[in-house]
């Protein structure tokens, strides 16, 4: 991959509305998976260092980078979500906080 980095889809207009000049380019498909999954390396490294106060935005840039890639994949959010509730009814979610130990 060259140099750079993906960026929101309308980060170029902001930064030409703030008077500078960014240079850009559409990445090929192939280049594209790549920066995603590099994108979501670095968002989460991101939510995993941010203080409490920040961390629910870079969760919510986590779920941007999330969708781009379900997109990708040929799901819409609704089928993404559907897979998510399918999979915390056969398994359960999280939220009990259940640590496996091992097995006695």
């Amino acid at each position: 991959m060259t140099d750079g980095k993906l960026v929101r889809d309308r980060i170029p207009d902001l930064i030409r509305d703030s008077g500078c000049h960014p240079v850009v380019y559409v990445a090929h498909l192939e280049e594209y998976r790549g920066r995603l999954r590099d994108k979501l390396l670095e968002e989460t490294a991101e939510f995993l260092e941010a203080a409490p106060a920040d961390a629910p935005g870079e969760l919510a840039d986590i779920l941007e980078v999330v969708y781009a890639l379900a997109t990708d994949l040929g799901l819409t959010r609704a089928d993404l979500e559907s897979l998510r509730a399918r999979k915390a009814a056969e398994r359960g979610g999280f939220a009990e906080r259940i640590v496996w130990a091992g097995n006695a």
